[in-house]
């Protein structure tokens, strides 16, 4: 059957195309990945956004430090550490932001163009069982 080589070549076929549309927004994968991430966790610290996105820490302060100088994400000192900083989304990201999550919908709108709310629904915990079964520790 080969389920889990189509699973992987759908989300690699997905992530092309919302690549190839967000081009245009002069932004890379990892760029709007860390935004989304800051819009989903605001406050996060470098850490907390290097462990969602799974890099290393020296690198979610890089790409934090570029989003910064372009003035789509800020760092604010934390009234609990001194030492920690906390990061933020900055007002000129929000049109970023909307756009994303506009190019988002079109995509899944494409992908699960024909399939009845049913099968969705079907389709949806089908995909929650995949995961519960990966993520169970054996």
């Amino acid at each position: 059957r080969q389920m889990g080589l189509r699973i992987n070549v759908l989300a690699r076929l997905r992530r092309a195309r919302f690549d190839r549309k967000v081009a245009s927004l002069g932004i890379t994968r990892s760029q709007w990945q860390m935004i989304v991430v800051v819009a989903r966790k605001p406050g996060g610290t470098q850490k907390t956004i290097a462990d969602t996105l799974e890099i290393s820490e020296a690198s979610a302060g890089r790409l934090i430090d570029r989003l910064c100088a372009d003035g789509m994400l800020e760092r604010r000192e934390r009234d609990d550490d001194r030492r920690a900083r906390a990061v933020y989304l900055t007002p000129r990201s929000e049109p970023l932001l909307a756009r994303l999550a506009e190019i988002a919908r079109e995509g899944e709108e494409t992908v699960f163009s024909g399939f009845s709310a049913e099968e969705l629904g079907l389709l949806e915990n089908y995909l929650d069982r995949l995961h519960d079964n990966v993520t169970r520790d054996h």
